[in-house]
């Protein structure tokens, strides 16, 4: 949504969409708004709370039967398995998106390992194309003036203009730019601990590739997962870093990480973003 400075503070119930990569402070920034007046909706807890509940409940279940003792419990109605989702612990989500590689080490083959990337591409698309309906919903319900909605690290994957659109329809889109000063600590952070991304088909098949020859491996199921999580990232952080900023520049505004990282109170949010609206 476009609109000038003074009528983005004259607006009375502002939403606004938060895009960046893991690292930049959007978490942090959210928390710095009052809770009693922002509604936080985050595309990933959407995501497997509604559209991947299913799969990732389907997932552990597989893993538990394999353990004999919970095995004779599950087909006994004895147990149940429930995930624990929230905003702050999206570990089901991760473990279902999975690694590629070795299953001695946990890791998935290459044809089940894009099939949960094509299920969570279709749910963050959903999950994205959901925000409208949970703009009304958190004033109408539950009396939220205002509405941040944290996007996700890889909605500049998604190449999909029609729920861009959408979402510059109904929210102010703010794109937290990570300064060339914190890319290097992000990396070597992500490195250190390699966590399950989604991965672009194109992006993947071609990093695979690339990957599989440097390393002299005929299979993606001798992958070591952890070693090519930690070693595909720097690729994936310098692929996203220009989708990111075409969508700011076509759909919304630019600040700097540096910046969002000395705003305390919302009050100084609020004024950040009408400066940066001033300057575009």
């Amino acid at each position: 949504m476009k609109m000038s400075s003074q009528q983005f503070l004259d607006w009375e119930s502002k939403s606004i969409t938060l895009l960046a990569m893991s690292g930049a402070g959007k978490t942090t920034l959210a928390n710095k708004l009052p809770k009693d007046k922002w509604f936080h909706y985050s595309v990933d807890y959407r995501i497997g709370t509604k559209y991947l509940g299913e799969p990732i409940l389907d997932n552990i279940k597989r893993q538990a039967m394999d353990v004999p003792f919970l095995k004779k419990l599950l087909l006994s109605d004895s147990i149940y398995i429930h995930n624990n989702i929230t905003v702050d612990n999206l570990a089901p989500v991760s473990s279902f998106l999975g690694k590629l590689g070795n299953s001695d080490q946990d890791g998935l083959s290459l044809v089940e390992f894009k099939r949960r990337q094509a299920l969570h591409y279709h749910a963050e698309v959903a999950a994205l194309n959901d925000v409208p309906e949970f703009i009304h919903k958190a004033e109408d319900i539950y009396g939220y003036k205002h509405f941040l909605n944290d996007a996700g690290g890889s909605v500049c994957e998604i190449d999909r203009p029609d729920v861009l659109e959408n979402l510059a329809k109904y929210t102010v889109i703010i794109y937290i730019k990570i300064p060339p000063s914190l890319e290097n600590t992000i990396i070597s952070r992500a490195k250190k601990e390699p966590k399950p991304l989604y991965y672009r088909e194109e992006f993947l098949d071609e990093n695979l590739a690339e990957y599989m020859e440097i390393h002299n491996i005929s299979n993606s199921d001798l992958i070591n997962p952890d070693d090519f999580v930690s070693w595909v990232f720097p690729q994936l952080f310098k692929a996203r870093v220009p989708r990111y900023q075409a969508i700011a520049d076509q759909y919304g505004y630019t600040l700097d990480a540096n910046e969002v990282a000395t705003v305390s109170n919302e009050d100084e949010f609020i004024q950040l973003i009408a400066d940066v609206i001033d300057q575009k």
